[in-house]
């Protein structure tokens, strides 16, 4: 079993910055990768930022440039520092790591989400 925490949501003004942490245990193959999803109510939850264990990135274009995500694959560790922040970026935030022996036995793991609140 896999068990993923989040942690650093708050409350911040327009054009601040917060930084999420992601802390992710149990059993983790090597072959993985963790990312950030938002999801405000009555809508689908999507894709922020996502970084394979290899380094590879992805990132939603309303986020690139002002989000970063990073990883620390020696502990599992993810991070999403966010800049410039704007009122349409408050969401529930949830960390995923996805994981498995290979690239065809994956199983995604999802955190209880941290909320992001971003004043105008």
């Amino acid at each position: 079993q896999v068990q993923v925490v989040e942690s650093g949501g708050g409350l911040v003004q327009a054009g601040g910055s917060l930084r999420l942490s992601c802390v992710a245990s149990g059993s983790i193959f090597s072959n993985n990768a963790m990312g950030w999803y938002r999801q405000t109510p009555g809508k689908q939850r999507e894709l922020v930022a996502t970084m394979a264990s290899g380094g590879r990135t992805d990132y939603a274009d309303s986020v690139k440039g002002r989000f970063t995500i990073s990883r620390d694959n020696t502990k599992n560790l993810a991070f999403l520092q966010m800049n410039s922040l704007k009122p349409e970026d408050t969401a529930v935030y949830y960390c995923k790591i996805t994981t498995g022996r290979s690239a065809y036995t994956t199983r995604d793991y999802w955190g209880q989400g941290t909320q992001v609140t971003v004043s105008s």
